[in-house]
């Protein structure tokens, strides 16, 4: 279980005083390293924070088992002054946290992975408000392009990205939920690896977030996204898989006391047991050969990585 990481992380970010530094002094009294990086934009800053766990045969180490990276995906954990304490939105940060500092505790009680584990995410506790139909969502100070230059690493050979997905009417489920896989401007069909650790980690049947082909291109092409659940597909050839945590009815990103705790452990837990079996080997994000056919039947579809051209007026 990772009630204790969930509970600890929760109450890390909870707080006015909340910070990337913070947060790394936690993982690194667990004996991880922790980087930790300050961006500034329009809209304010916000702490990168950035922890690699070695595998005992992952690629840092010299051997061959692939590398999985798990993102937190938000705007921000707060919405100082309009809103005191933690938002809706905090979930993806909270995830990651909780998973690095599961991961740490578990290398140090003689568990390590067999690979690499990248975790990535940002952490601002001052963060802006934006009003879009159906609720209020949250806004980083920072955009999605230096995001995805923070969070998005080279070395990632397949990406979690998890990401509160409640503001919306398309996913009516309380829990968590996963998307299909993208690729290189392809949503591929579902992994039947991944959903196995979905059912064997929630106990109930895959949900999936419907995914929009608009979703899967870059903020700043001004198309309406779900959310930025995968918008690290557009920085990175690895196929991407979003960990969405959902709820029945739209709740506002800005809204505070919305946070599930119970939700987010779950998926603490699925996406350890993805970091498991995917650097272990028995764990694919999608099927290769059936990927290599589309690209030879239809051509590369990498142009929804790109902001593509203008309409003409």
């Amino acid at each position: 279980m990772a009630w204790s990481q969930t509970l600890e992380a929760y109450n890390l970010l909870d707080s006015a005083r909340a910070s990337g530094e913070r947060v790394a002094e936690a993982i690194r009294s667990r004996g991880a390293e922790c980087q930790v990086t300050t961006v500034g934009g329009d809209k304010g800053s916000t702490d990168f924070v950035r922890v690699v766990f070695q595998g005992t045969k992952g690629r840092s180490a010299g051997g061959d088992a692939r590398t999985l990276g798990i993102i937190g995906r938000l705007g921000g954990i707060g919405a100082r002054p309009d809103r005191i304490g933690l938002v809706s939105d905090a979930d993806g940060a909270i995830t990651a946290v909780a998973c690095a500092l599961k991961l740490a505790e578990m290398r140090r009680e003689g568990d390590p992975l067999p690979g690499d584990v990248i975790v990535a995410t940002h952490i601002c506790p001052r963060a802006v408000i934006m009003q879009i139909a159906p609720v209020a969502m949250m806004n980083s100070p920072v955009d999605i392009a230096a995001m995805n230059a923070h969070e998005v690493d080279p070395a990632m050979e397949a990406i979690l990205s998890v990401d509160t997905t409640r503001g919306n009417r398309v996913v009516n489920h309380k829990g968590i939920a996963m998307t299909l896989p993208v690729k290189e401007g392809y949503i591929l069909r579902a992994s039947e690896s991944v959903l196995d650790i979905y059912q064997w980690v929630t106990g109930l049947a895959p949900v999936i977030v419907p995914l929009a082909t608009q979703d899967i291109t870059p903020y700043g092409s001004g198309l309406r996204h779900i959310n930025s659940i995968v918008q690290p597909s557009t920085a990175t050839a690895a196929p991407v898989v979003g960990v969405a945590l959902t709820a029945e009815v739209p709740v506002p990103g800005a809204a505070s006391g919305a946070s599930q705790a119970a939700d987010i452990e779950t998926a603490v837990r699925f996406c350890l047991e993805v970091a498991k079996a995917y650097g272990g080997g028995s764990c694919e994000f999608y099927d290769r050969k059936e990927f290599d056919e589309l690209v030879a039947r239809y051509g590369p579809m990498r142009r929804l990585q790109t902001l593509g051209q203008e309409a003409s007026a």
